[in-house]
């Protein structure tokens, strides 16, 4: 029941962040990029804390907790998401969603050094075929126009800086409620893109249509709200690695959602990289699973060694 619980919550995780790209897309188009995700932040913290209150969550206690949730309002909230998106603006919802499936190869490197666990070879291997998909698209698509570079080049700098955040996540928020932690990082990470977009976007007009408007309370309520909150339960549950890898399944929702409700033309470079970094989410899931398998047969031989070495001592006489 619980493996069931955590896919079903792995596979709706993947079909909210993969919607979220061509909303973001939409409401960028209207409202500047710090501004629509501020707002889209508060909307969402208020949604949680009303949640936190209903179900009577427990909130962060002492100074480890605080100055952690306080780091990841910026590392996982107002900084990956103000360059999300910024580059939205000249990047497509497909393209930059491509782009951000490199995070389970970064997550993989920043692991052993901050978690001190060794990542599965195989799994290694997966995401940096998966990252070569990438660079390919990365190259060949966005060279020829330099705000589409730099677009892709801001994705990739939001995507390192997820990485970092979801291993030290996993670190610190172990005891944290989620649905708390996670409101308060939104909080605080509005409070930080409020800031941009006072002192980089005070002269930029604001155009709220249906769309816009559509857009915004999806990306709050499901994409925020919802999301963050699931994530958070599953990184209880799993690697940071292998929860990261559901960023390589993301860009197939964001693609085929592009091209149907934008009627977005897609590159056969774009639907390469897609193949190459979709294959390979089932390499890394392998990999767990096999080395999970390998770890209780490696404890249960140990086991049983150790009876058996018990035993033999106790058929031993005692030398005096």
């Amino acid at each position: 029941m619980p493996i069931r619980l955590h896919t079903l919550a792995f596979v709706l995780l993947c079909l909210i962040w993969g919607s979220t790209w061509l909303a973001i897309r939409v409401l960028v188009r209207e409202v500047p990029p710090f501004k629509g995700a501020a707002i889209r932040f508060v909307i969402a913290a208020a949604i949680l804390f009303l949640w936190g209150a209903l179900r009577k969550s427990g909130w962060p206690k002492g100074e480890r907790q605080w100055n952690a949730i306080v780091v990841l309002s910026f590392t996982m909230m107002a900084l990956p998401y103000g360059l999300l998106f910024w580059a939205e603006q000249n990047l497509s919802s497909s393209m930059a969603a491509v782009l951000f499936s490199a995070l389970p190869l970064t997550v993989s490197l920043f692991t052993p050094l901050m978690m001190h666990r060794k990542v599965p070879r195989a799994a290694v291997y997966a995401m940096v075929i998966a990252f070569g998909g990438v660079l390919l698209l990365l190259f060949t698509t966005l060279w020829t126009s330099r705000p589409a570079l730099w677009g892709g080049v801001a994705v990739l700098g939001s995507m390192v800086c997820s990485a970092w955040s979801t291993v030290y996540a996993k670190t610190r928020l172990r005891d944290v409620d989620p649905v708390i932690a996670t409101a308060l990082q939104l909080l605080f990470g509005a409070v930080g893109l409020f800031w941009a977009a006072w002192a980089l976007e005070s002269h930029r007009s604001t155009t709220w249509s249906n769309q816009a408007i559509v857009a915004l309370l999806f990306l709050a309520t499901f994409g925020s709200a919802m999301a963050f909150a699931i994530y958070y339960w599953l990184l209880k549950h799993m690697q940071p690695y292998e929860i990261s890898s559901l960023n390589l399944v993301v860009p197939v929702v964001a693609v085929l959602e592009g091209k149907l409700l934008l009627l977005a033309s897609v590159p056969l470079t774009m639907f390469a990289a897609m193949l190459i970094v979709r294959t390979s989410v089932r390499m890394v899931l392998r990999s767990e699973a096999e080395t999970q398998e390998d770890n209780t047969h490696h404890g249960d031989t140990e086991t049983q060694s150790s009876i058996g070495a018990t035993k033999l001592n106790r058929r031993l006489p005692k030398l005096p």
